[in-house]
């Protein structure tokens, strides 16, 4: 019965549909930066396209030929300090991918907090955002409101005096009886008979 427990616990969960609700608001959001951008890039890039005209080709080529350059000396440099650090001992090795592998499993651990966590940011947006939609959100400004405001004078209290009741069949007479309903009537078919010839 654990499973059907855990089945009937998760179905019911309505945080995935926060997350989606959330994830959804969000991205709405962004969507509505998009214009904006849209509009920056086109003032922009008529500039942009002329700086790219002016450009002389030849002044790229020997950019990229002196980076390239660059870039094939300080790897040849690296890796042949990586070769000449390698230490021969196995147990060093050993202990080293040991050690990776524990913290390997601890910034797994902790990425996966930081996931969890975002995703209960994301739902708890969407559950808001649901509110909104919904128009709870109003309806829990005025809960709050109500709170908050002070009691009204308190009203003072009225007396009831005590009614004596001296005859037992004088008071179930006085009850009005119990309107009884009436049966309720089945409608039957009419058999009709044939003519006679």
């Amino acid at each position: 019965m654990a499973i059907t427990d855990d089945l009937r616990k998760t179905l019911s969960d309505p945080t995935p549909l926060y997350f989606a609700a959330g994830t959804a608001d969000l991205a709405l959001q962004q969507a509505k930066k998009v214009p904006a951008l849209v509009e920056q890039l086109r003032v922009e890039a008529p500039a942009r396209i002329e700086a790219v005209r002016n450009t002389d080709p030849k002044a790229v080529q020997e950019r990229a030929t002196v980076r390239v350059r660059e870039t094939q000396e300080t790897l040849q440099t690296k890796v042949g300090e990586f070769f000449g650090s390698l230490d021969t001992d196995l147990k060093k090795l050993g202990e080293n991918a040991q050690d990776l592998a524990l913290r390997g499993v601890g910034i797994a651990a902790e990425y996966a907090v930081k996931a969890r966590e975002a995703y209960e940011k994301v739902a708890e947006h969407g559950e808001q955002a649901v509110k909104t939609w919904r128009g709870d959100a109003a309806e829990s400004i005025e809960d709050i409101a109500v709170a908050v405001e002070p009691p009204a004078e308190p009203k003072p209290a009225t007396r009831l005096e005590p009614v004596e009741v001296k005859d037992d069949e004088s008071a179930a007479a006085k009850k009005p009886a119990a309107a009884k309903k009436a049966p309720v009537r089945k409608a039957t078919a009419k058999k009709t008979t044939p003519p006679a010839k």
